[in-house]
C-alpha cells in the first residue's frame, strides 16, 4: 500500500476544539488520505463525530486548522474555520454524508429522498434527475424499492437509499456517522460492502465514524483512534491492532478493564456499607 500521508484530501493541523471550559480535541494532527476509507473509532465522546462536524463546517475550531484540499492533488488548500458562506457552501457540495440511522424524510418517497440534492443544488431538468435516482438506487440494489416510503422499508434498506442519497451529487468525500448502529448481521455486512465498493469504483475518500471493530477493521485502510482529546493510534488495521498502547489495546480487544474502568470512582465497599450502617 502506498504511503498514506502523501495525498490528503483533508489534514487536521494541531487542532483543539472544546464546548465551554470541556475540550474534546487537544492539538489533533491528522490527515484523511485521498482515495481511501479511514476509520474515526475510540469511546463513546471521545470526538469522532466532532471531527465530522468540523470537516462540514458546522464548529469552527478554536485553535489550529482544518484544511480541505482541492479536487486534484496540488490544487488550492481551504481553511475551513475561515471560509465565508459561499465558500463553505461550495465545500459541502463536495461533501455526502450518511447520517446516524439514515435520517430519512418520513413524508417523501424513497425517490424523492435520493432526488432531493438534486433538487435543492442542481437545475437538472426532471428527466435527468429520474435518470440519476435510479441510477443511485441500482448501485445500492433498490430500485425496485423507489416507490416506496421509509415506513415500508426495513432498517437496513434505510441505510442504503441513505447512502444513495448521499452519493447523489458524486461527492468527492463521503462521510458515515454509525454506518452500522442497530443492523443486524446481513443488513451489517451488506452496508459494509457498499462503502468500500463505492469507494473504489467512484473514486471516493471515504471517512467512517464506527463502534463496530471488526466489520470496519475489515473495509478500512487507515484506522484512526481517538482518545482523551488526542490520537492514541494511527495506521494500517493491523498496526492499530498491534499497538501497545494500554488503551487502543483494551479497545481493539474489547476488554472490560483497562485504562477505561468498569467501576466509576467511588470510595471503597467497606466504607459505603460501613457509612450506612450507622444511619
Amino acid at each position: 500500500m502506498p504511503d498514506l500521508s502523501t495525498n490528503p484530501l483533508v489534514e487536521l493541523q494541531d487542532l483543539s476544539f472544546g464546548y465551554g471550559e470541556r475540550l474534546i480535541l487537544d492539538g489533533v494532527t491528522l490527515s484523511i488520505p485521498r482515495g481511501r476509507v479511514t476509520a474515526l473509532m475510540g469511546a463513546s465522546g471521545g470526538g469522532k463525530t466532532t471531527v465530522l462536524r468540523l470537516i462540514g463546517g458546522q464548529y469552527r475550531a478554536q485553535k489550529g486548522q482544518l484544511l480541505l484540499h482541492g479536487a486534484e492533488h496540488g490544487q488550492d488548500v481551504q481553511d475551513m474555520g475561515k471560509a465565508d458562506a459561499s465558500a463553505l457552501y461550495a465545500a459541502r457540495r463536495r461533501m455526502g454524508m450518511l447520517f446516524q440511522f439514515g435520517a430519512l424524510f418520513t413524508d417523501l418517497s424513497v425517490f424523492d429522498n435520493v432526488a432531493f440534492p438534486l433538487r435543492e443544488h442542481t437545475d437538472l431538468p426532471a428527466a435527468l434527475v429520474r435518470d440519476i435516482v435510479l441510477m443511485k438506487l441500482n448501485a445500492v440494489g433498490l430500485r425496485g424499492a423507489r416507490d416506496l416510503m421509509p415506513s415500508e422499508i426495513s432498517g437496513g434498506m434505510a441505510r442504503r437509499v441513505a447512502l444513495a442519497r448521499a452519493i447523489a451529487l458524486d461527492p468527492e468525500l463521503v462521510m458515515y456517522d454509525e454506518p452500522f448502529a442497530g443492523l443486524d448481521p446481513i443488513s451489517l455486512g451488506t452496508a459494509a460492502r457498499l462503502i468500500r465498493q463505492l469507494n473504489d469504483t467512484m473514486g471516493l475518500t471515504s471517512v467512517v465514524v464506527s463502534h463496530d471493530l471488526e466489520e470496519t477493521f475489515h473495509i478500512a485502510d487507515k484506522v484512526i483512534i481517538l482518545a482523551n482529546g488526542k490520537i492514541a493510534a494511527q495506521g494500517t488495521p493491523q498496526e492499530v491492532r498491534e499497538s501497545i498502547d494500554p488503551l487502543v489495546h483494551q479497545f481493539v480487544n474489547a476488554l472490560p478493564e483497562g485504562p477505561v474502568r468498569f467501576h466509576y470512582p467511588a470510595s471503597s465497599v467497606d466504607a459505603d456499607f460501613s457509612a450506612g450502617a450507622g444511619r
